[in-house]
This record gives C-alpha cells, structure tokens and sequence, in this order.
C-alpha cells in the first residue's frame, strides 16, 4: 500500500468545478423515463419504507415482479401483499439483517441459485449512526450494512448475472462519501484508532462502495452486466431513527424540513434502471440521473485494488 500522505496525494486533485456541478445537480430534477417494465424482475433491499419503498411502488406500477430483502418479516410480507393487491404483479420477500455475514451470504447464494433472471439489483439499504457499534463479525456497524452486504452479495450473484448477459447493478450511494475527503484508511475500517463521528463513518462506507464498484465495471466489462452508484437526492427517510435524542432532534426540525419527498429517488432509480439511455453505462456515479465526475479519492484504482482483496476477506469470500 501507498505510503504517501492523503494530503498530499489528493490536494491537488481537486477542483471546484465538481462542487459547483454537484450543487446544481441537486437542485434539478431527475428525468423520467415512461416506458413500461412488465415481466421483469427487481430485486430491492430496504424496501419497507422511504427510498426503497416507493422504488419498490415505481417499479410495480410498470409491471415489475419484485423480490424485497428487509430486515423486518411482517413488513415485508405485508409490503408484497400491498403491491400485488394494488398492481397486480408478483411480488416475493426475503428477510435478512445485512448486518450479519451469514444472513448475507444467504441471500447472495440464493440469488446466485435463482432461476428467473435479474433485471435490476438495486441496493438501497443502508444506516447512520452517531455510536460506534461492532458487529458480531466484528465489523463496523455502518461499513459492514453500507457497503460490505452489497459487495458480497453482488460477488456471489456476480457469475448469474454475467450467465444471463443482462442486467443493471444500482448502488444507493450518497454525495456524502465525499466527507472521507482523504480518501479511506484501509488500516483501520473499523474505527479502532480514530474517534468516531457518524458522518465520517457514513463517508467512508460510501466511499468503499465507489471504489468497489470500479473493479466490479471491469469484471461486468462485455458481459451485458452494468453496475452505477447514485445519490438519491436529500430526501426525508428513516435513516438515522435509531440515534440519540439530539441528532432525531437535529433530523426532524433541520434535515426534514428541507428535504424533497422520496418519490423523486423512485423516479431517477427507475430511470436509471430502465432507461434506454443508459444501456451500457457503468461505473458511473449519478445524482439523481445527472453524471458526475467522483473526488480524487474515489478514483483511486490502487486503493479501490487494495480495498478489493481487504473487503474478500472481511467478508468471509476467501
């Protein structure tokens, strides 16, 4: 690994441009595509509420089947009733906690082993935290739900996928990876070293999955397979309902009160999922449907290489 200061391997990378492109990014709206989905198979995590359930609703109003992996049963099984009443498609669940290895690998070898195509994998579900917290694999609570669940689950469908020479991986990412502004230190994910702050934390989860997503293009490359992260615009959501009384406090009365309804991440995850516009397109990092070029750090291939061998062995792959 690089010994290089972060500092100054990045400094001089950066450039205002990308600032002032992502500020008016996230004051336009997404656009929409109006064609119809019917027959097609989406897979959604997280989708019992905000984001992930009114993409879950997007997507069955065009015809899709769906198959939800949340955390919670009863919601879920009650979320597919909900869709199949209101549009009529099929829709099945499965439940798992993303936080947990065994869980996920579960969920990666049942994708694997389906044999229904996968059209669009869209992975949503995610966590803020003002507390450190460890896992029972020892992981970072916010690293291991935020990017290592999709990372091991994308690894284990990845041959699937490439089988079928189809599909659309959609990453719900975040413009707030842009808090690892240094980049990720890959000697110590789990926080042990530093002091924690959940926007650091939240950062750099969303950064490893940036990074990620550039070897996962090159694998996908030819294969019909493409794979995209997204900002899903600031959208009032759960996340974060688990914290302490200052930060629920902080989200209720600033974050929410300007944010947008989350049905404008349904549109731009539908558009980006669909789209004809877009087929072929990875390893790209949209806000809502807008192209942006990432932070030095996030396109890092030496450390995204790194990152790659690291993140096969926290996640039980080696």
């Amino acid at each position: 690994m690089n010994n290089i200061s972060p500092v100054r391997k990045y400094w001089g990378q950066y450039k205002w441009s990308n600032v002032a492109a992502m500020v008016k990014n996230s004051m336009t709206d997404p656009d929409i595509c109006n064609d119809d989905y019917a027959g097609k198979l989406v897979v959604i995590t997280g989708a019992t509420s905000g984001i992930g359930y009114q993409t879950a609703c997007k997507y069955a109003s065009r015809g899709a089947n769906l198959l939800t992996i949340n955390r919670n049963e009863q919601k879920s099984e009650t979320l597919c009733k909900e869709l199949e009443r209101d549009f009529g498609i099929a829709c099945d669940c499965l439940t798992a906690d993303l936080s947990r290895l065994a869980e996920v690998h579960r969920v990666g070898y049942t994708l694997a082993r389906m044999e229904a195509p996968i059209d669009v994998l869209i992975h949503n579900a995610g966590i803020y935290l003002s507390q450190r917290t460890i896992t029972e694999d020892g992981v970072e609570l916010t690293f291991a739900t935020n990017f290592l669940a999709s990372f091991v689950i994308n690894n284990l469908a990845r041959e699937k996928l490439r089988a079928q020479k189809q599909a659309r991986i959609l990453l719900v990412s975040s413009e707030g990876y842009r808090f690892a502004v240094w980049g990720l230190r890959l000697d110590d994910l789990n926080w042990n070293a530093r002091r924690y702050t959940g926007l650091r934390a939240y950062g750099a989860s969303k950064l490893a999955q940036i990074l990620t997503m550039l070897i996962f293009e090159g694998d996908f490359r030819g294969s019909g397979v493409t794979i995209n992260a997204m900002h899903p615009g600031m959208v009032a959501t759960n996340t974060g309902r688990d914290n302490g009384r200052i930060y629920r406090w902080y989200k209720h009365h600033i974050i929410d009160r300007f944010s947008k309804p989350a049905g404008i991440s349904a549109e731009a995850l539908y558009y980006l999922g669909v789209s004809p516009a877009l087929a072929g397109v990875s390893g790209k990092f949209f806000n809502l449907t807008r192209a942006e070029e990432v932070t030095p750090p996030a396109r890092d291939t030496d450390v995204a290489k790194d990152l790659w061998e690291i993140s096969l062995e926290m996640g039980g792959l080696k």
